[in-house]
């Protein structure tokens, strides 16, 4: 029977546990009854004026949440939660506790009531979790700090008690957040309250600080059934009982963290049993990230599998990268010791890591993952290098006193031999395949993109990745569940599997590039090249690389035609250089199988590194819409086109901006998830992967899911076509400048033709003509997708840029899309020349003319003026009597 039954909506999980500043979230009619006081017992809520106790039935509550029911409350700090049956709720008196949405709850018999049990007088806020914080404890009614000097280690074991956290406690000083406590605790430590302690009148706390304690987490936690404590099946203690654990999505990290709560030294390993489950078990929350795995833990009835873990018992790598290296530990009577470089070699490396399921030591070097200790091993030890343990070696009988801080044992292993790639034309290509728990098994995951390849790739020490395929399998192989995004996250693979998978018919099959790759990249099809020869990696001088070379590695490497061939754009060359120049044809299938010249080269300038950028390959487009920027969609995988819906998270205007500017349709305008009623076969693809790369094809995930119900449309910013504008000129003609573009003679007609191709029906054209002083705008319909302007007798005014501007109304919104500039200019008619032609030769004429005159008056003056210095020179001038003489 099913009944919507009353939603009280909760938002606890922001409060966090910082009682002084945590938002109300509780309702204000709530109550704990049954229990010695106000602070504990069956949670009841007030609803339509009615107390109805409060079922859990489908929603695990945690600590988290009844620590806000103490804070609301007025009581101390959550000490426990539980659930106790109650065979016989009626539905019509059946409040639920729920968080962030309602739900259709089924009525069960097995309903349990909520006891939670708060402490009466103490609590610690502002703490990293509930066992830890300032201490404040209440009277009268208030809360109160307590001085750090009127507080000792037994009255702390009292605390910690009373707040059901374990035994062991640290103090330490804080500043004050709330009146100051005058009363100095005398406590035995048996004590089961603070306040059952002897206490005594102070005035004064002469340090200015408050008590601030961490308590020890309680026992939580368990492996049991192994040859020590450090190994077994893992078992958690909640609401007083202790259950195994089922864990799917993160097994090696809550490995490192059982590990740690235990004592322990380093994960060794862990593993999956199959086995059929009465009753319920503790599941842990994969997104959980608190320090206490009880907060993480949920209630997981159906499960046939249990978690085993091994720990190493004395040995630890702190500080490290990865589960096989870090600063080298070593735990003795209890505590934990660096080791001194000067005290450790090779040999005893070797036991090491072979103790925390490693490969072989590839680094040891002293203080490389962080100074030495305070305490330090005091014996050498002496290994022969074929003992399981490190405590199994002999060591000296003489103690060391003595060891520099900057020489503590770091150490390195060699990740195992763990991933292979099988059955393909190389090691880099073929069926991938995991070594787990000893056993090698193929890889099962419905969520593989192309960055995970590009992660085993590189593991491998193979090129770049190249593609990603799910094929059928018929080996008969153990098959193993693999984290994707662990993948991308890790150094090793093993710290991804996350159990044994039921046989499977498909297999992943990878293909890397043997010897060329892009690094430094942005995507799969850029970045500096380097090219493998004799297992080492060498950049590539600009100087010995051309055009034709560029296509053969775009090729190789599954892109498409190189687009950019530019030293130093993607870092400066690295120390090995190759010292050969490649001449390829062009058509080569991979670089390696070009001709090389016969001369090495020496030297290379640092910045002339080839960085290469090839254009994607044209596996993405939009479809459905009379424009290749607006539709649903597809993309080219394994040689098929498929519509695309996107995985887990959200698509959103990003996601969509993201495809438009890899179509190179500009921005996004609009997306939506569509109904797809066609039932095709689709691809999946990690919309939150789509914002972060250039590649879209990195993003899709390999999936055994092949029917989808939604796709996903995107409408780009330019999806309608550019408008295209012309001229119809009269027959008066019209002339084309070399520079300046068209020319009308004044006086003629012309039309500008404003048009687009088919798209979508209807809209209409806006014409700007745009001067330096001034613009204009005329309007027409689109008429079978254009409009034809009209002017007539131009004249100068009509000289200026004109412009077409597409408008039209779709997808519910306006949208429009404007052409190329065209320059008009406006020519003088015949007439006009012919006038100014000949008002310009009278001109010249008149000019000519006054110039004439000009110097013909200037020769009179200057012969009048040269008769009269004739006359008036003496003994140079003319004796008239002789010349009359002469005459005669």
């Amino acid at each position: 029977m099913e009944r919507r039954v009353l939603m009280v909506f909760l938002s606890l999980w922001s409060s966090g546990l910082r009682a002084e500043h945590v938002s109300t979230a509780v309702p204000d009619d709530v109550r704990l009854v049954g229990g010695a006081s106000h602070c504990a017992g069956k949670l009841e809520m007030k609803h339509q004026g009615e107390w109805k106790p409060v079922y859990d039935q489908y929603y695990d509550w945690n600590l988290r949440n009844a620590a806000e029911v103490c804070r609301k409350l007025d009581c101390g700090s959550v000490v426990s939660i539980q659930r106790t049956k109650d065979s016989s709720p009626t539905l019509d008196t059946m409040p639920f506790f729920v968080m962030y949405e309602p739900v259709e709850v089924i009525h069960s018999d097995e309903s349990s009531n909520l006891e939670i049990s708060c402490s009466d007088s103490v609590r610690l806020v502002n703490g990293t979790n509930l066992c830890s914080g300032r201490l404040e404890v209440k009277s009268n009614q208030s809360w109160s700090s307590v001085c750090e000097d009127d507080f000792d280690l037994q009255d702390a074991k009292v605390v910690c008690r009373e707040l059901g956290c374990g035994g062991s406690a640290n103090l330490q000083a804080m500043p004050f957040g709330a009146p100051v406590l005058t009363k100095e605790f005398h406590c035995g430590g048996r004590e089961s309250t603070l306040l059952d302690c002897r206490s005594s009148a102070t005035d004064t706390c002469s340090s200015g600080k408050a008590v601030g304690l961490t308590c020890s987490e309680p026992a939580d936690v368990r492996l049991v059934g192994g040859a020590s404590q450090c190994a077994g099946t893992l078992e958690m203690k909640k609401w007083g009982e202790w259950k195994p654990v089922d864990e799917t999505d993160r097994s090696l990290k809550l490995a490192g963290d059982v590990c740690g709560r235990l004592d322990c030294g380093s994960v060794v390993s862990n593993r999956r049993r199959e086995e059929i489950s009465h009753g319920f078990m503790w599941r842990i929350e994969s997104d959980c990230d608190e320090s206490s795995l009880i907060k993480c833990s949920t209630k997981s009835v159906y499960s046939s599998s249990k978690l085993e873990i091994t720990c190493s018992d004395s040995v630890r790598l702190v500080n490290g990268s990865t589960l096989c290296s870090g600063r080298l530990e070593v735990k003795s009577e209890q505590s934990w010791s660096s080791v001194c470089e000067d005290d450790f070699d090779l040999q005893d490396a070797e036991v090491v890591c072979r103790e925390l399921g490693c490969g072989a030591p590839s680094v040891l070097q002293g203080a490389l993952y962080g100074e030495m200790q305070a305490l330090v091993w005091t014996e050498e030890f002496q290994c022969k290098g074929s003992e399981s343990v490190l405590l199994d070696c002999g060591r000296s009988g003489s103690t060391k006193n003595t060891c520099s801080s900057d020489k503590a044992v770091g150490l390195t292993c060699s990740e195992p031999d763990d991933v292979r790639l099988v059955g393909g034309a190389s090691r880099c290509a073929g069926r991938l395949e995991v070594k787990h728990q000893g056993e090698w098994g193929t890889v099962h995951n419905d969520l593989w993109s192309l960055k995970e390849t590009s992660v085993i790739c590189r593991w491998l020490d193979c090129g770049a990745s190249v593609s990603a395929v799910r094929r059928e399998d018929s080996s008969g192989r153990p098959v193993w569940l693999i984290n994707p995004l662990c993948v991308q996250s890790k150094s090793t693979l093993r710290e991804c599997v996350t159990s044994k998978s039921s046989p499977s018919d498909s297999c992943l099959e990878i293909t890397c590039s043997e010897s060329v790759r892009l690094v430094n990249e942005s995507g799969p099809c850029s970045g500096r090249l380097e090219v493998k020869s004799n297992q080492s990696w060498s950049s590539v001088c600009e100087d010995d690389f051309d055009l034709q070379d560029a296509e053969v590695v775009c090729r190789e490497l599954g892109c498409g035609a190189p687009s950019v061939l530019q030293g130093a754009l993607y870092g400066e060359v690295e120390a090995l250089v190759r010292t050969e120049e490649f001449k390829c044809e062009g058509n080569e299938s991979a670089l390696l199988d070009c001709g090389v010249s016969g001369s090495a080269r020496k030297t290379c300038s640092p910045r002339q590194a080839v960085g290469l950028t090839c254009s994607e390959p044209d596996d993405a487009r939009l479809v459905g819409e009379p424009s290749r920027c607006a539709g649903t969609l597809e993309m080219k995988h394994q040689g098929e086109w498929r519509p695309v819906t996107h995985w887990y998270s959200k698509w959103d205007q990003k996601s969509a901006a993201a495809v438009c500017a890899r179509l190179v349709c500009g921005s996004a305008v609009s997306t939506n998830i569509i109904e797809d009623s066609s039932y095709r076969l689709v691809w999946w693809i990690d919309s939150s992967c789509v914002q972060s790369t250039s590649s879209l094809r990195e993003c899709l995930l390999e999936t055994d899911v092949n029917e989808c119900y939604t796709g996903l449309r995107v409408i780009c910013s330019d999806f309608l076509a550019k408008p295209i504008i012309s001229l119809s000129p009269s027959i008066d003609g019209v002339s084309e400048a070399k520079q300046q573009g068209p020319q009308f003679l004044r006086g003629s007609n012309f039309t500008i033709r404003c048009s687009v191709e088919p798209q979508y029906q209807g809209g209409m054209f806006q014409l700007i003509f745009t001067t330096s002083a001034a613009a204009q705008n005329y309007t027409l319909p689109a008429v079978n997708h254009s409009a034809h302007f009209l002017f007539s007798a131009a004249d100068h005014t009509h000289q200026g840029d004109y412009r077409c501007v597409y408008h039209v109304y779709v997808f519910s919104q306006n949208f429009s899309s404007e052409s190329q500039r065209l320059c008009l200019y406006v020519a003088a008619s015949l007439t006009d020349l012919i006038i100014r032609l000949f008002v310009l030769l009278l001109a010249m004429m008149s000019f000519i003319a006054g110039i004439c005159l000009y110097f013909k008056a200037k020769r009179g003056q200057d012969a009048r003026r040269t008769l009269g210095s004739v006359g008036g020179c003496d003994g140079w001038g003319v004796d008239e009597e002789a010349v009359g003489g002469w005459k005669k």
